[in-house]
C-alpha cells in the first residue's frame, strides 16, 4: 500500500487541442474558482503550448493546449452532486448548471452532458445517490427506470418513483 503525505493530491488533467485557457476560465465561472498559473511551453513535440493550473472550488484541475491528438468521449466524465443541505435550492442550482454547460443535446442521457469542449459531466442531486444505497431492491428498481427516462435528473419524479406513487 502506498502511503501519501497530505499535500500530494491526484489532479486531474485535461488535454485540449487549442482551448485549455478558455476551458479553466469557462468551468470556473460556472462552477466558481479561478485560474491559478498560465504558462507557455515552447519546443515540445506538440509545438509550443499552453498549460493551465485552475481551481474549481477546492479541486485543483491542470489543463493543456497541445494540439488534436486526443478527444474527451463520455468513457471519463466529472460528477457534480448538488446537496441541498449545503445548496439551498439545488434544483434550481441543478438547472443553471446544465444550461450553461449543456452544448450537445444529442448527448445528454440520464444526468450527463457533454460541453463545448466536448468534456463530459454528470449532473446528480444527491438525493439520488441516497436512494440508491438505502432503498430496497423494488425502490431502486423503480428509480432506475425513471432516470433512464430522463435527460436532466428530475428529483421530484425520481422521489414520486421512489416512493411508488
Amino acid at each position: 500500500m502506498l502511503y501519501f503525505s497530505d499535500i500530494q493530491r491526484i489532479v486531474p488533467h485535461l488535454w485540449f487541442n487549442t482551448d485549455a485557457v478558455e476551458a479553466a476560465n469557462f468551468y470556473a465561472s460556472v462552477f466558481g474558482g479561478k485560474a491559478k498559473s498560465v504558462n507557455q511551453l515552447h519546443d515540445t513535440p506538440s509545438g509550443d503550448v499552453d498549460t493551465v493550473t485552475f481551481e474549481l472550488r477546492d479541486l485543483p484541475l491542470m489543463a493543456i493546449s497541445a494540439g488534436p491528438y486526443f478527444k474527451f468521449n463520455p468513457s471519463i466524465s466529472f460528477m457534480v452532486n448538488f446537496d441541498p443541505s449545503q445548496e439551498p435550492d439545488a434544483e434550481k442550482s441543478i438547472d443553471i448548471v446544465w444550461e450553461k454547460l449543456s452544448a450537445v443535446k444529442e448527448a445528454e442521457q440520464c444526468g450527463w452532458l457533454k460541453d463545448k469542449f466536448g468534456v463530459s459531466w454528470q449532473i446528480v442531486p444527491k438525493e439520488m445517490d441516497e436512494m440508491m444505497e438505502k432503498g430496497t431492491p423494488e425502490q431502486k428498481e423503480r428509480v432506475t427506470k425513471a432516470f433512464l427516462q430522463m435527460k436532466k435528473f428530475d428529483l421530484a419524479e425520481l422521489k414520486r418513483a421512489y416512493e411508488g406513487s
